[in-house]
């Protein structure tokens, strides 16, 4: 696994390029049988609002954009009203054509630190109940199941069910 990527916050410029990354991300799993997301599916306004209300990260291998990953600080679509003990992670995208192996792996390590950064001992996540291979990738990094929603909406279509997935960070990498 390479550790040889940079982060960067995204900002208005970048919306073309996080586009772009959702939708290539979307068009892999539309053609390996996975009914996750969508080409088209997010637009800019998408990544606008998710600037404003929490990050947005690039990962860079020199200067190409190979990945991207959203960090809210709350999400009551999945997980219901919470005290602020988490970062949940959206969104994890890695450009298949360009990244290097295990990109996706030190995203999510990223997010696990800037959540631990932030004074939360615990990173969250969600995904389709019916994406067992997504299940289990998040558990080989550490994700335990804590729960279902079984009617979560993105606002686009009919309800479906997400698996509840949640790490604790180590104690002692929280300021």
């Amino acid at each position: 696994m390479t550790s040889d990527l940079t982060f960067a916050l995204a900002d208005d410029g970048d919306l073309p390029v996080l586009t772009g990354l959702y939708d290539g991300a979307a068009r892999w799993m539309r053609d390996h049988g996975i009914d996750q997301w969508q080409p088209g599916g997010k637009d800019a306004e998408h990544f606008r609002l998710r600037m404003k209300e929490g990050e947005v990260w690039l990962a860079r291998a020199g200067s190409a954009v190979v990945g991207a990953y959203e960090l809210w600080w709350r999400d009551e679509p999945a997980w219901g009203e919470q005290p602020p003990v988490a970062g949940y992670v959206h969104r994890l995208m890695v450009d298949r054509t360009t990244a290097p192996r295990g990109t996706g792996r030190i995203l999510l390590a990223h997010a696990e630190r800037r959540t631990a950064e932030a004074g939360r001992p615990l990173c969250r996540l969600d995904c389709r109940s019916d994406n067992a291979a997504l299940i289990r990738y998040y558990g080989s990094l550490g994700y335990a199941v804590v729960g279902e929603q079984a009617a979560k909406t993105d606002g686009g279509g009919s309800p479906y069910a997400v698996t509840l997935m949640e790490k604790a960070l180590p104690s002692g990498s929280r300021p």
